[in-house]
């Protein structure tokens, strides 16, 4: 099982250490890749796995549902977390709810279960942004138009890639091979990009950074586990929410802080503590899984 384990998380975390090395060193801006990567690599890697073949809605439909679950719920079980503790709810709940579904959960699920799993794995990063941007947007931003979402790319994508794929329109194959190619640039620039990022770690507020750190992957998993417990859900849906539950908060909470004057320090410390244990968070999953 160990050996297991190891097969699925060292590719992940190798690209992240070098990406951590690489920044370390070089201190590169990142803005205009992740721009670009948000932009067309990650649409691209969206569409191709939606549009790319006959995706069933019903096969995918309680993988969504869970992720809403999961997401929600975690924000009703961070709450008298918060109050318990002193923490803004504001602060502490979106990086407990809103999860690196992107820079982690996509390429940790494809190295795990392999392609079958990538329109899956692309419902629940879907499901995540829209919620993300709907609720950070509303209940941050106050006054912020929800509707701009509709405006982002990796939203364009997927509901075009979705229409495509009901509409059973056959695309021209040389054309979806060079979707592909565009998108196979993704997995490994979000985890390239995520290590970078490492370098920037405010530990000053580790305080709060080791709650929402531990808090985060545990509630995930727990709300997982329970959901796919009440609706009997199959071995490959279990382990898909179980390890979309451990996954650590997502890098764009602290984009949110940072625009909206939320905390910004102690929402960073929250997001990188987090990617730096998430090592143990995903082994346990996986271990949980394969035991």
């Amino acid at each position: 099982m160990l050996v297991q384990i190891v097969s699925i998380v060292f590719p992940v975390f190798t690209v992240i250490a070098v990406g951590y090395l690489y920044g370390r060193k070089h201190r590169p801006d990142m803005l205009a890749t992740n721009q670009v990567n948000m932009g067309i690599f990650v649409p691209a890697l969206i569409f191709s796995a939606l549009a790319g073949k006959s995706v069933d809605l019903a096969e995918v439909q309680m993988i969504a549902l869970g992720g809403l679950v999961i997401v929600l719920g975690s924000g009703l079980l961070g709450w008298p977390i918060a109050r318990w503790l002193g923490y803004a709810p504001k602060t502490l709940l979106p990086p407990m709810m809103f999860k690196n579904a992107g820079n982690m959960g996509l390429p940790l699920l494809l190295f795990a279960f392999g392609e079958q799993v990538l329109p899956a794995a692309v419902v629940l990063f879907l499901v995540e942004n829209i919620l993300h941007f709907a609720i950070a947007t509303w209940w941050l931003g106050r006054n912020a138009k929800v509707w701009l979402l509709l405006r982002e790319p990796v939203i364009i994508a997927g509901i075009t890639g979705v229409l495509v794929s009901l509409s059973e329109i056959a695309l021209w194959p040389p054309f979806l091979s060079a979707i592909k190619i565009i998108a196979d640039v993704s997995t490994g620039l979000m985890l390239f990009a995520l290590g970078v990022r490492l370098n920037t770690a405010p530990f000053a507020q580790w305080r709060i950074g080791t709650v929402g750190a531990v808090a985060t992957p545990l509630t995930g998993m727990l709300i997982a586990y329970l959901f796919c417990l009440a609706f009997d859900l199959s071995g490959r849906e279990t382990d898909i929410l179980l390890i979309f539950g451990a996954l650590p908060p997502a890098v764009l909470n602290f984009m949110f802080a940072e625009r909206y004057a939320q905390e910004p320090e102690k929402v960073a410390s929250i997001v990188i503590l987090g990617n730096l244990v998430a090592l143990l968070s995903i082994s346990l999953a996986l271990a949980l899984r394969l035991a």
